[in-house]
């Protein structure tokens, strides 16, 4: 499959392209729609395997694997193209799918989602490095939206449709439901891979196969260390935080391009931008239902309409600078000056006093600078990747994704934990929501230095 011949106004849809285009929209929306639906089917899964004592566990499970298929399909994607982890990925991510909706046990659930975490990570990487081989430069904006707007969907009915399938049939269907489709999503995928055939120059890096992945295993201890800190803030969760950093930057120093933590010019910088802002965004939003709910009120359905908003504010954005042609570093700092101002202007929310409802515009805006930044920083890092890297640096990109998100949101829980509480959250959220747009800001100057 050749990247020069399709026309311009065919860019996704050329003969040569279009299967491949619905593919990755389908694969894509799935693995979101699964990962959007487990928080409402959780409590009756956990109720039902009798598994109270494991409830973060389904969370932290796909995280670690994660980070490991992330990693390694990076690495096979550099030495042989993207062909064999487009192929492992999503049958892991359909056996995780399968086993999970059977489990007998909450420890077979678990198998399940280190099979799908693990998939979902190698599948992401490898779509990154085909997007590279299909589609010409000046199209890659328009496939990276594709992308984003598979993330649509899902945050508009995953939960609810969850919730009904849960409630009316079994959480079982939240997995086994989706089995089939991605067996389509493969299926559809099967020409473009026979086109693509596997490279057997092997022109990836040499470094020492066992070095690679012992750095992905500390990688995903590390994050998930982070992660259950953050969910479970306390002085005992803040120790296993300082130890799981103790795991995770030798690692990082290994996994991410020389320079990415000190923010670099060019492709580090480029790296670290995905985490800052990924980080900022998560992070203000995940605390976002908190104070809608516990200082203003609002039941759990309306706490997340500002997060479906934002969605909306996501595509809208990747549809509308997918289709105009544009320096990605620019975007990219636009995109970081939007969520600043989405960031600091949610502390008016956060207030008994305070105006509510106007965290609904404010997290369109928020969407709308995500939409904006986040291809742009996908098509800058594959432009910046020499060949045979583009698969290690698309894995930097998720890797640094999880670490700013698993980081900024346990500061937050930390926050919380120490200035305020669950019931009464406003004496953290403020600082908090302050802090972030002075990151976010940080985050664009970095971006712009020339």
């Amino acid at each position: 499959m050749t990247s020069t011949t399709p026309t311009r106004d065919s860019a996704l849809w050329a003969p040569d392209r279009r299967f491949v285009t619905i593919a990755l929209f389908l694969l894509v929306t799935l693995a979101a729609f699964e990962g959007m639906s487990l928080g409402t089917a959780l409590p009756t899964i956990v109720a039902d395997l009798h598994g109270e004592a494991l409830y973060a566990w389904p969370f932290v499970s796909f995280l670690a694997a994660s980070v490991v298929g992330t990693v390694l399909s990076g690495r096979i994607s550099d030495r042989w193209g993207p062909v064999p982890a487009l192929v492992v990925g999503p049958v892991l991510f359909l056996v995780g799918l399968v086993i999970a909706g059977l489990a007998p046990s909450m420890v077979v659930l678990l198998v399940g989602r280190v099979l799908q975490g693990a998939g979902s990570g190698a599948q992401v990487v490898a779509l990154y490095v085909m997007i590279a081989q299909v589609y010409p430069e000046r199209d890659r904006p328009a496939a990276f939206g594709v992308l984003s707007a598979a993330w649509v969907i899902p945050s508009l009915i995953g939960p609810t449709v969850a919730g009904l399938l849960t409630q009316h049939l079994s959480w079982r269907w939240v997995f086994l439901s989706l089995a089939p489709l991605v067996a389509v999503g493969v299926a559809m995928l099967t020409p473009a891979l026979r086109q693509l055939g596997i490279r057997r120059d092997g022109t990836g890096s040499d470094e020492a196969w066992w070095r690679l992945p012992l750095a992905a295993v500390a990688a995903a201890v590390g994050l998930s260390a982070l992660t259950w800190g953050a969910q479970h803030p306390s002085l005992g969760s803040a120790v296993l935080v300082v130890a799981g950093l103790v795991v995770l930057v030798p690692a990082l120093r290994r996994l991410l391009p020389a320079g990415t933590l000190s923010g670099r010019q060019g492709l580090p910088v480029t790296i670290l931008s995905r985490g800052l802002i990924a980080g900022v965004f998560f992070a203000v939003e995940a605390y976002v239902p908190l104070t809608l709910s516990s200082v203003h009120g609002f039941s759990p359905a309306m706490a997340g309409v500002p997060l479906t908003i934002g969605s909306l504010g996501w595509s809208a954005a990747s549809m509308w600078q997918a289709r105009r042609q544009g320096r990605p570093e620019i975007r990219i700092r636009n995109g970081f000056l939007l969520v600043a101002v989405a960031a600091a202007g949610v502390v008016i929310v956060a207030p008994d006093w305070g105006q509510p409802w106007a965290v609904v515009p404010l997290w369109l805006v928020a969407g709308a600078g995500m939409g904006l930044a986040m291809p742009s920083i996908s098509v800058r890092t594959i432009a910046l990747s020499a060949e045979g890297e583009q698969g290690a640096n698309s894995a930097a990109l998720q890797v640094c994704d999880m670490l700013g998100t698993a980081c900024l949101i346990g500061l937050g829980g930390a926050l919380v934990g120490t200035l305020a509480s669950t019931a009464h959250p406003t004496a953290a959220v403020i600082p908090f929501d302050l802090a972030m747009a002075v990151v976010a800001l940080v985050g664009a100057v970095l971006v712009s230095r020339k």
